[in-house]
């Protein structure tokens, strides 16, 4: 199931970053062009995130069923249990669900698709973790290619979902000749905060990973529990 789940996200990071990178080429202007992926890879995303929970919640199932039984197959105590330990993740994929949705897809009307095509790309760092996971599996975590992928995973991570954020904000700020510090001002209030819910738990995913990579490059690696 695990591995499964991990070659589904990796299909589907790959194309969501290509979705979006197709989005960011072909819309010059920020705010009013349009292309049609930015509003049809909509539904792969929320097929996707509903479908990740579903993952994460039965491989959190059967790691409790291998500790022994907990009084019933999908009992209520072990979905609270599992809703404790990731609810920082369902809490990020429920917002996409039930918030960013409604607004890529009706809300925003006819403008922004250069900001969903950006949104896509922060997939980019998922195939890296993925495959992080599987040479921890096969016990190949004291090796070479362990090592280059956890830089390729900060790397990644780092450029598609921290600096992506002050790069929507210079995009704007470019088109409509303002600083980029002014931007924040010059939109609507719901935009800064719909960034800041999105960023928040990304600034937090990566010190984890700073921190397990501190770990792996000083020859003390530790089980990647991150998803």
């Amino acid at each position: 199931m695990r591995g499964r789940g991990r070659l589904v996200s990796t299909i589907q990071a790959i194309m969501a970053t290509l979705s979006g990178l197709v989005v960011i080429f072909s819309c010059k202007d920020v705010v009013h062009d349009r292309h049609w992926i930015a509003r049809e890879y909509i539904w792969i995303v929320v097929s996707y995130m509903t479908y990740d929970i579903y993952v994460m919640y039965l491989c959190y199932w059967h790691k409790s069923q291998e500790k022994g039984p907990a009084g019933g197959n999908y009992s209520w105590k072990i979905l609270q249990s599992f809703l404790q330990k990731e609810r920082l993740m369902v809490t990020h994929h429920l917002f996409i669900l039930f918030v960013l949705t409604p607004v890529a897809t009706h809300l925003r009307g006819e403008l922004g698709d250069f900001f969903v095509g950006c949104i896509f790309t922060a997939e980019l760092s998922t195939p890296f973790v993925s495959l992080g996971k599987i040479l921890i599996q096969v016990k190949m975590q004291d090796s070479l290619l362990h090592k280059i992928n956890g830089i390729l995973i900060l790397v990644t991570f780092f450029l598609c979902r921290i600096l992506l954020f002050p790069y929507m904000y210079w995009a704007y700020g470019r088109q409509m000749n303002l600083p980029i510090y002014e931007v924040p001002f010059r939109i609507p209030l719901h935009c800064n905060v719909a960034n800041a819910f999105l960023i928040a738990p990304q600034i937090y995913w990566f010190v984890l990973i700073c921190r397990k990579a501190m770990r792996l490059y000083s020859s003390s690696p530790a089980p990647d529990r991150m998803r």
